[in-house]
């Protein structure tokens, strides 16, 4: 097995342990499942955007340098 498809299925292998787990998490309900993920992602989505609110006021007030490659 090449390197390339030999870390795919890794990649792979951890995703459906991931997928597993949440099931199970969700004591098998897969709409409870999928409901537990929006709402996380509904959560990390706000997180960004304060983040990225935190960012941007930093920078308008100089704390941060712009970035000259």
């Amino acid at each position: 097995m090449s390197s390339s498809s030999q870390s795919k299925f890794e990649e792979n292998d951890g995703l459906e342990a991931a997928v597993d787990q949440a099931i199970s998490t969700c004591g098998g309900d897969m709409r409870a499942t999928i409901r537990a993920l929006i709402v996380a992602n509904e959560y990390l989505e706000s997180e960004v955007g304060e983040l990225m609110k935190a960012v941007s006021h930093a920078y308008a007030r100089g704390r941060f340098n712009s970035y000259s490659g």
